[in-house]
């Protein structure tokens, strides 16, 4: 089965016009944002955030081209999910290229479905390859205007 990204993303859980704030403010914010949607219990948060930002010390998941995909995998999330935090002024996210993010995928994944992981990370590794979809990504100025772009990306209107 191909994963498509509105499977993986929350409509619930996109986060339009993020102020330029630090990242772990922002990983904070999109883990909120997740577990208001069901995708992980209140009592994960800490813990979550935790994960996500020792992984962040590790290496850096800002990969460049604006963009960064933080994600976790844990034994008490059920179901994959990400989050989508949108900042048009620019986040420093130790990138890679050290270039300001834009745009974070922020992915909690259950511990016990790592062929999931690897495929959800590939279906929005394959949409943020695209120069097109980054740059409306970046532009949406709200959370119906993104989730409008992931229903488009679906259904492939940004080519392979």
């Amino acid at each position: 089965m191909f994963m498509k990204l509105t499977q993986i993303v929350s409509k619930g859980a996109i986060v339009a016009n993020i102020p330029s704030e630090e990242r772990d403010a922002v990983v904070a914010r999109l883990v909120d944002a997740l577990i208001a949607v069901g995708a992980a219990d209140a009592s994960l948060r800490a813990e979550l955030v935790s994960r996500v930002l020792e992984r962040e010390r590790i290496g850096s998941t800002g990969f460049g081209k604006g963009i960064a995909v933080p994600h976790v995998k844990h034994k008490s999330v059920k179901k994959l999910a990400a989050a989508i935090g949108l900042a048009p002024g620019g986040l420093d996210f130790n990138a890679l290229d050290h270039q300001p993010v834009y745009t974070v995928f922020l992915l909690l994944s259950p511990a016990d479905k790592p062929d999931d992981h690897l495929q959800a990370m590939e279906v929005i590794f394959k949409h943020l390859s695209q120069e097109t979809f980054r740059r409306f990504l970046r532009q949406a100025q709200t959370s119906d205007d993104a989730w409008t772009l992931l229903e488009e990306a679906d259904g492939h209107q940004f080519g392979g």
